[in-house]
């Protein structure tokens, strides 16, 4: 969207023409600020689907797998011990580490900060400490 400018340099103009023309400005800005944050998250977003399908892909897999290496763990304990107590023992260590496990995670998922607009953030900092300092002059 491409707006027309007044051309009428800022010495010429009015003070009600100038406060009109920093307040069109100001909307502008803000607007684009706003689809740039938009635009921004939607790419994260994007990507972050991908990935996490990915990993529920992985996941599956990998349970599968360790499911399998268990059923094996439990018959090789079987030839030593009843079988009950082979599959007892390590029902016992998948839970120990099953537990350890989400401690660890919650207390990373507690330390995660919350996904943001990292660059229109800095962008709209940016453009906040450029209209102060133009206030100023």
């Amino acid at each position: 969207m491409i707006e027309e400018v007044n051309k009428t340099p800022a010495q010429d103009k009015s003070v009600g023409q100038l406060v009109t023309d920093l307040s069109d400005g100001l909307k502008r800005l803000v607007r684009d600020e706003i689809r740039l944050a938009v635009f921004e998250l939607r790419h994260k977003g994007k990507k972050a689907g991908v990935g996490a399908g990915l990993f529920g892909a992985a996941g599956l897999f990998a349970v599968l797998g360790l499911a399998t290496l268990v059923a094996a763990v439990v018959l090789a304990l079987a030839l030593v011990m009843a079988a009950w107590l082979s599959a007892v023992l390590v029902a016992a260590a998948l839970l120990i580490v099953a537990g350890i496990a989400a401690l660890i995670g919650k207390s990373q998922i507690s330390r995660a900060t919350p996904p943001v607009p990292a660059e229109a953030i800095d962008s709209i900092r940016e453009d906040v400490r450029t209209i102060q300092q133009g206030v100023r002059s």
